[in-house]
């Protein structure tokens, strides 16, 4: 009988299982029924094993289906084998999961001590996740929105968080996967000029240990257990998620807006040697974690685990799963988090062409998606930003810390000018384009963009680990007082530099992406860690206010402009000579300006705009350049955006940039 596909595969007589483990010396699935006192397994042998996978058919068994499976082999943690067959396991191909942990010590495959204490005899069964017989795979329309890169504007979303609290979703759709396909919030993408939405994770999640001895979720998502499977968690109607999930991506694909997956395939939800057996570690251990010699993890991700991309197990379950997604949803990219741990085979040395990598990049279905890296991990040398190989475009750090930097007034505007221009100094010499640059002021790992500018410490006390977590590196202001103020001149100087940050982000070369909830000014208290909480902390509040809908339609604004002028996304770098590097001097900034650490000022002239930035806490006057005449477009001193007037100004006219002000002219004529 065939060995592929692996997983659970129905037809009309039964359902076909395969499931790799090249160190069991005996594989059951356990066909599971009932509920509570009533629960109860079947156990089947699986009776083939070739190629390293366990496989067999078992007739009668239908969609709908719970299962899991039991391995039989050696217990030897100093050499990484775990097996325990008094330990249910899900499937790593398992298109649904149900259930989630509800006792953590029968969840652990050991008893006494992970490495020299006994294997647990608790049989973990009715305490953790199960996997679910899916009906055959349909395969996703053809046609998608396939927006080009340099066009391509993202907000990076939390499915559950974005629309928990949207007054116009129906109650039961909040924070689901019908929700973030409503209408209403479907509009509201469009007005932002969102082409895009990038999904923290969806899919199959289960908590680590440490959450779940504190009591509390891992609201992010960073903490997979299926990759196959949607969380089920973000369905309306429970067993609906595959169903729910088709509708979202078909939602946004009738606006226009694509679909990309933050996807974790460097490690898994079940944490290092004291963690839990779920799934990978009681199948095959050294299989799919990168181990150390003496059967501990080799932890280069933080989490206690790390995949071994260096493994052929890892390697087809990562993109088989990625292709499902692709072929069966209709995904359209995928951002890989902390993707330079692909790079690294056997947790070892980065190499843009390694193996997991490569194999992603050339693969017929994913070379066609959008693949964006996150290009950092936790090893000493994890920061390979620019690092990565020409299929792929990257979440630009440099461009968050550059422009945080030059908005509260620190270094120079060599840094800045780099950032504004596409990071050519980055992506140029393997051969990619500016929208490989992935721009960003915020993002859900960190400040929301109003605590930004409202908070110069994080406050993350309800993390329960005395503020201990999470970045000190928040390059962030604010503006004389610390957290939220009544005072309207505090408010509005911190509202203007929300905007000039927005703007700039919205105006530079390269691909921008917004963090969904920005633009309605949304705080987490000076919270930059918020993974934990499943709250109002993390949740988007859609309540009407004067700053939101300003801020709103500022966003609307820039990127109107933006999507309206190639100039303004272009897709290739731009030459010596067509650009303007403008001093508000009224000439050509030279070369000792740019090493000049108090000037807080520079103008961008590209094609037929003007971009003026001034981040000093003081106005100064600017001079135009002198040849033809320029139409204000855009200016961030004013709430929605619009400027007072949009009479041309004839070159050589001198104008006052406000403190920390953003300006946007079109050149009309020339002389």
């Amino acid at each position: 009988m065939p060995v592929f596909p692996l997983g659970a595969h129905a037809d009309s007589g039964g359902v076909r299982f395969a499931v790799a483990s090249t160190s069991a010396d005996a594989v059951e699935v356990c066909l599971v029924d009932g509920t509570g006192d009533t629960l109860g397994e079947r156990r089947v042998t699986l009776p083939e094993r070739t190629f390293g996978v366990w496989h067999g058919y078992v007739p009668g068994v239908r969609p709908g289906q719970r299962y899991g499976y039991r391995v039989h082999g050696p217990y030897r943690p100093w050499d990484g084998l775990r097996a325990n067959p008094a330990k249910i396991l899900v499937d790593p191909y398992a298109r649904r999961i149900t259930g989630g942990i509800t006792d953590i010590v029968a969840a652990r495959g050991w008893a006494d001590d992970p490495m020299t204490g006994p294997q647990s005899t608790v049989d973990s069964l009715g305490y953790v996740p199960l996997s679910v017989v899916s009906e055959p795979d349909v395969l996703a329309p053809l046609e998608r929105p396939d927006v080009p890169w340099s066009e391509t504007v993202i907000a990076e979303l939390h499915v559950r968080g974005f629309t928990k609290l949207h007054p116009e979703v129906p109650p039961e759709q909040r924070g689901t996967y019908l929700g973030l396909a409503h209408p209403a919030v479907v509009e509201h993408l469009k007005k932002c000029g969102i082409t895009a939405v990038e999904l923290l994770p969806v899919t199959a999640i289960a908590d680590e240990p440490p959450l779940l001895e504190r009591g509390l979720p891992n609201y992010w998502g960073y903490a997979t257990l299926g990759f196959l499977a949607p969380h089920a968690g973000y369905a309306s109607v429970p067993g609906a998620e595959i169903d729910e999930f088709r509708t979202m991506v078909d939602a946004l694909h009738a606006a226009g807006i694509e679909v990309i997956l933050d996807v974790v395939p460097n490690h898994t939800a079940e944490g290092g040697v004291g963690g839990t057996t779920l799934s990978y570690r009681g199948l095959d251990a050294p299989a799919y974690y990168s181990l150390g010699g003496n059967g501990h993890d080799a932890d280069i991700t933080g989490t206690g685990n790390t995949l071994d991309s260096g493994s052929p197990t890892v390697i087809r379950l990562v993109c088989d799963a990625l292709r499902h997604w692709s072929t069966v949803f209709g995904v359209d990219g995928f951002r890989i988090d902390l993707a330079s741990v692909l790079g690294r085979p056997h947790s070892g040395a980065f190499h843009p062409d390694a193996p997991l990598l490569t194999a992603i990049a050339t693969d017929p279905v994913l070379s066609g998606r959008k693949l964006i890296a996150e290009p950092w991990d936790a090893t000493g040398e994890g920061y390979r930003v620019g690092g990565f190989g020409v299929a792929w475009s990257e979440w630009n750090g440099r461009y968050r810390d550059a422009v945080r930097d030059f908005w509260r007034g620190h270094g120079g505007i060599g840094e800045v000018a780099s950032r504004l221009m596409g990071s050519s100094d980055l992506y140029k010499v393997s051969g990619r384009r500016p929208w490989a640059s992935i721009n960003f002021v915020t993002a859900h790992d960190g400040f929301t963009l109003r605590d930004l500018v409202s908070y110069e410490h994080k406050h993350n006390e309800a993390n329960g680990e005395s503020n201990r977590d999470g970045t000190d590196d928040n390059r962030s202001q604010n503006f004389g007082v610390e957290g939220e103020t009544s005072s309207p001149v505090v408010v509005e100087r911190r509202l203007a530099a929300a905007r000039a940050l927005l703007g700039t982000l919205l105006l530079s070369n390269g691909t921008p992406m917004l963090l969904g909830g920005d633009e309605l000014w949304r705080t987490q208290g000076g919270n930059n860690n918020a993974y934990c909480h499943d709250n109002e902390i993390s949740w988007v509040d859609w309540t009407p206010s004067t700053a939101a809908d300003a801020l709103t339609s500022f966003v609307a604004r820039a990127a109107q402009i933006r999507h309206s002028s190639p100039a303004l996304h272009r897709d290739r770098f731009y030459r010596d000579g067509e650009v303007l590097w403008w001093h508000p001097d009224g000439r050509r900034i030279g070369g000792h300006d740019w090493h000049d650490g108090g000037l807080r000022s520079l103008g961008l002239l590209r094609a037929e705009w003007l971009l003026l930035l001034h981040a000093g806490d003081s106005a100064v006057p600017a001079t135009l350049p002198p040849d033809g005449a320029f139409v204000p477009m855009l200016d961030s001193t004013r709430p929605g955006g619009a400027p007072v007037t949009s009479r041309p100004l004839p070159g050589g006219t001198t104008i006052t940039l406000p403190p920390h002000s953003l300006i946007l002219l079109r050149l009309t004529t020339a002389s």
